[in-house]
């Protein structure tokens, strides 16, 4: 319903914060005379509540505009502020401004109407047709106004169609918060602590007013309401900006283009939003590009992540996620981080209940092919790279660095081919770690981000699927030995003795069998590297199960990854604390470090899964107020990261051996060296194959009339950065491999 306000019955008396006039004074009878021969109009015929720059105001600067409630200004003086191919000159010139607080050197022009924004220094706006601020503005934080009812409170839901995971956005929110939040459902306590840290230093007052701080740019838009701007930030085109925060500073500028439309969300410091993308309740992490049409709703974006002509719901994505091309979606899933969703991926709306409660969860590195669809509910391990194709049923994969494929020719189970990435994409694989590192271009990191492929949480994974293959292969042992013995039964075959005999090794107690057959695995795949069989591993996709091809491959490679990263954390800490080689001593200080076994991805920060929940205790009791407070701890935990994973380190070199690292004999230690050396030089040489691959290959060279063309275009190989680096990195990697192990 139209309210109408009478103007001639209209008081004119109005309050304004005392700390708005400090410095500033009324005008005089002469400006006020300036500013009505301008075409400039004040619903106060007094000009009582216009305040000025009490050292240096121009009246002249302000032209065809009409002022109502109170305006305060900040210094308005002859000049012209310019950002790109936008010059204008300062002054305000034909505008509406209600209840107006400027900055010094401001240049306002078409401003159709501008209500309740304080403006800083240097800002720019420039066609606009509403920029207007409600007084229980949130800004796009998930908090309540005083005496506002529970269901306005704005969440994400994240992870979940149906709500069961949601947050609550805030400023300073990074990846790890909303995971912790989403993941630890069943702490009553926890979730109510973190509802309360989200509130605390929140203004419950309806006071609140619109902010654009100092050297804004805004032009060409159509509706800017409740929202905050930050320094320095861009603003051109955008449709329709409402309840948000953007985060921007002069050393990370943030940038909105074109056509967008973002509604309840937070939009992180460097990033840039463009090509009518939209957003709707949501987080932004830093250094994100989301953009062509893209839509995120419901979503917590992590850092360094872009995303293009696709839409993402319900979501939680660590740092790196990549996801620009056509056609591809995403919903209800959880994914870790360094991911590549390919064009035409569909994942989600699949529901397999009465109710779209479906999840998905990937690890690091999750890549699923063109045109590839999954079904809810779905688990991903590290590294796995997924091939084209519909599968039709829910997967579990916990093998890590896997190449995960149909079946063939009617067969319904999946094709796992763990360490794929060992043999078939080592360059891929080394080129990421040092392509993450190079697109982090976060000025001041919040997020802590693990970008190396090798690291505890991988290592984790590839602890428990070793002893999955080993235990596999023992079933299977069995059930071979359970046919021979039915069948010699059934012949009616073989004396009591050596029944006996057989059940010795076949039969007998379960614990004993399983123990044994256990060893006898683990033995014949200690002898037998390069044979070649499969096995079946039902868990891994339901009804029809998976075939694992070429376990024993895997197996070897699977250790000898463990070594490396052993190994090369070993080498980081000497060259932490200035130690040149090991010593029994120096291996006895590593051992004094807490042992932590169970690791977590929170966010893209490794942490051991022990202080995550230390982390959960200090907060329910109350030890940490803030969210400062929470992400300090995070910054501790970095801080004891190389420390606690070279214990890890030693523990892993332990399983290896069998016996603790520092009592290895010099033939072990020699072992591990060989090893380490060994994928040390198979990253490179495994790497520049790949892109040998490139020049050598038929089908690549028949577009080219000759080898010149080919190389004008491509480069040579010779010239390849990367590869470049890489030599350098493993030559200086194996040398200190030889001098920390005294070999």
């Amino acid at each position: 319903m139209v309210q109408v306000t009478y103007t001639d019955k209209r008081s004119f008396s109005i309050s304004i914060p005392s700390e708005l006039t400090e410095g500033k004074r009324r005008l005089t009878r002469e400006e006020i005379e300036i500013l009505e021969k301008n075409q400039n109009t004040s619903d106060d015929p007094s000009w009582q509540n216009f305040y000025v720059d009490a050292e240096c105001f121009d009246a002249s600067l302000i032209r065809d505009s009409s002022f109502s409630g109170f305006t305060v200004l900040g210094k308005l003086r002859r000049a012209m502020l310019k950002y790109h191919d936008l010059e204008l000159e300062e002054g305000i010139y034909n505008s509406k401004l209600i209840n107006a607080v400027t900055g010094d050197d401001n240049a306002i022009r078409n401003v159709a109407y501008f209500e309740n924004y304080r403006l800083g220094k240097n800002v720019m706006l420039f066609n606009i047709q509403e920029m207007s601020c409600t007084s229980h503005s949130k800004f796009g934080e998930g908090i309540l106004k005083k005496n506002e009812p529970e269901e306005n409170r704005i969440w994400i839901g994240v992870a979940n169609e149906n709500g069961g995971r949601e947050v609550l956005p805030f400023k300073s929110m990074i990846t790890a918060d909303a995971y912790l939040w989403s993941r630890y459902r069943e702490d009553g306590a926890l979730m109510k602590r973190f509802v309360a840290l989200t509130e605390k230093g929140a203004s419950s007052a309806e006071t609140t007013y619109g902010i654009v701080k100092n050297n804004a740019v805004i032009k060409n838009t159509t509706l800017l309401k409740d929202a905050e701007i930050g320094e320095c930030a861009y603003i051109k085109g955008a449709f329709k900006l409402k309840n948000i925060t953007v985060l921007s500073s002069e050393a990370e500028p943030s940038q909105i283009g074109e056509g967008v439309e973002m509604v309840n969300g937070i939009m992180g410091s460097g990033s840039r939003v463009f090509y009518q993308a939209v957003a709707v309740r949501f987080v932004i992490g830093k250094n994100c590009q989301l953009k062509y049409g893209a839509r995120l709703l419901n979503s917590v974006l992590g850092d360094n992540s872009t995303v293009s002509c696709c839409e993402i719901l319900n979501n939680l994505i660590f740092p790196f996620h990549e996801q620009h091309h056509n056609s591809s979606f995403l919903i209800a899933s959880t994914i870790m981080g360094q991911s590549n969703i390919a064009s035409g991926a569909t994942i989600g709306s699949n529901h397999n209940s009465r109710s779209p409660d479906g999840e998905l969860v990937a690890s690091r590195g999750f890549w699923p092919s063109l045109s590839s669809d999954f079904k809810h509910n779905s688990r991903f391990a590290s590294f796995v790279l997924v091939a084209k194709g519909s599968y039709q049923y829910e997967l579990d994969i916990p093998y890590p660095f896997s190449l995960v494929a149909l079946g063939e020719n009617g067969d319904r189970s999946v094709r796992i081919f763990p360490a794929w990435w060992f043999m078939y994409d080592m360059f891929a694989l080394v080129r990421n770690r040092y392509k993450f590192k190079k697109r982090d271009k976060r000025i001041v990191p919040v997020q802590h981000i693990e970008t190396d492929p090798f690291a505890p949480d991988t290592m984790q994974e590839i602890m428990k699927v070793l002893e999955r293959i080993v235990r596999l292969k023992a079933e299977e042992t069995a059930r071979l030995c359970g046919r021979a013995d039915a069948k010699e039964g059934a012949d009616g075959s073989g004396d009591h003795s050596s029944a006996d005999n057989h059940g010795a090794s076949c039969g007998g107690e379960n614990g004993v069998v399983e123990a044994a057959k256990i060893e006898e695995a683990k033995a014949f795949f200690e002898k037998n590297p390069d044979a070649d069989f499969t096995l079946s591993d039902a868990q891994c996709q339901k009804k029809y199960g998976a075939t694992i091809f070429r376990p024993a491959y895997a197996y070897h490679q699977y250790r000898k990854i463990i070594k490396y990263f052993a190994a090369k954390t070993i080498i980081e800490y000497c060259d932490e604390k200035n130690i040149v080689s090991v010593s029994p001593a120096v291996l006895a200080d590593m051992a004094r470090y807490p042992l932590y076994t169970e690791w977590v991805n929170a966010g893209g920060q490794i942490i051991p899964l022990e202080k995550i929940d230390e982390l959960r205790e200090k907060v329910k009791r109350g030890e940490m107020s803030s969210w400062d407070e929470v992400h300090r701890f995070y910054d501790a935990c970095a801080t004891s990261y190389l420390a606690d994973k070279t214990r890890y380190a030693l523990y892993l070199l332990e399983y290896i051996y069998g016996i603790p690292f520092e009592r290895c004999s010099t033939e072990q230690c020699r072992n591990l060296v060989e090893s380490v050396i060994s994928v040390s030089n198979d990253m490179y040489e495994l790497s520049v194959s790949s892109r040998e691959k490139d020049y050598t290959d038929y089908y690549r060279k028949m577009i080219y009339r000759s080898r010149e063309e080919m190389d004008a275009v491509l480069g040579t190989i010779d010239s390849d950065d990367f590869l470049t680096m890489l030599k350098d990195d493993t030559e200086r990697f194996n040398k200190k491999l030889y001098h920390v192990f005294a070999l």
